[in-house]
């Protein structure tokens, strides 16, 4: 695109379709990890009297991407998580891009501000 077709509206019309797909798409790998997590667990008993987190290998992103790869069912849930966390952060990079485009500093500026709180809140807290 040439810098004449970047405007307002456009960039908000690409944002709002990536929130849009990325909420899909979130919830559906969160809702076949469901599926495929009840049919391999659903007639388990549930144990509420012991508290069990989830396990250490679901708590990394590589363990989150090795087990979808491997269609366990939570850490397809745990991917889907990830996806919908990702989102809002793909918005805020993706608005800071179109802001770029457009050479509006003040906005690239205070946008790039957010990005990097939200990313010090998910990254840097860990």
């Amino acid at each position: 695109m040439t810098r004449s077709e970047w405007s307002d509206r456009r960039v908000e019309s690409i944002v709002g379709n990536l929130l849009r797909v990325g909420v899909i798409l979130a919830g559906s790998v969160v809702l076949a990890g469901g599926m495929i997590f009840l049919v391999r667990h659903g007639a388990q008993p549930a144990n509420y009297r012991v508290f069990r987190g989830e396990p250490s290998d679901l708590r990394r992103v590589s363990g989150i991407v090795h087990g979808a790869l491997a269609l366990r069912g939570r850490a397809i849930i745990q991917l889907g998580l990830l996806l919908l966390i990702a989102t809002p952060i793909a918005r805020v990079a993706f608005a800071m891009f179109g802001f770029a485009e457009e050479k509006d500093r003040m906005y690239v500026f205070f946008t790039g501000i957010v990005l990097v709180i939200l990313l010090y809140s998910l990254v840097g807290s860990a």
